[in-house]
């Protein structure tokens, strides 16, 4: 199959595309009880995340974004990977979005000396969790992040993964 999106930095100019991607699939489709007050981060992605030295990348098909994934970076040679989330219609190994941000990431992190990412997630996405165990990550008890890893109040399952295990 043809390559039908493209991996590009996502800056502020895109912070509604972003919203509108990214509170549907958590609101509606997964009921996570999380706001857009409880990430002001998708208002200003350049500080939240280009400031500090992480990145934000979006999948985009034919001018309309379709997928996201974020990178903070936490100090310590280590991120937290962050919005991490492609619109229903362009999911799977067929088309391969969560994958490429994915590796997009990975390859940002490589370049950049940042050796250990965590993530947290919900319950309710099973598919998540599969695509990260998949991958190489591995699921590890809240109690045992490290301290500068920042946690949002809905999470409730965590991943690390040790790029220079791989």
């Amino acid at each position: 199959m043809e390559k039908a999106f493209t991996i590009e930095q996502v800056h502020n100019k895109y912070c509604q595309q972003v919203v509108d991607l990214i509170l549907p699939i958590q609101q509606i489709e997964f009921n996570v009880p999380v706001t857009l007050d409880a990430q002001p981060d998708l208002l200003d992605i350049d500080q939240a995340y280009f400031a500090a030295g992480g990145g934000f990348w979006g999948a985009f098909h034919k001018g309309e974004l379709v997928g996201t994934i974020a990178l903070l970076n936490t100090g310590h040679k280590s991120g937290a990977i962050r919005k991490m989330f492609v619109k229903k219609e362009f999911r799977g190994k067929e088309f391969g979005i969560a994958q490429a941000l994915l590796d997009t990431l990975f390859a940002y992190c490589a370049d950049k000396q940042i050796d250990h990412l965590y993530l947290g997630t919900v319950e309710a996405l099973k598919a998540a969790q599969r695509f990260y165990e998949r991958n190489g990550f591995e699921k590890v008890e809240a109690d045992d992040l490290p301290d500068y890893f920042p946690r949002m109040k809905v999470d409730t399952l965590f991943y690390k993964f040790s790029i220079a295990a791989q």
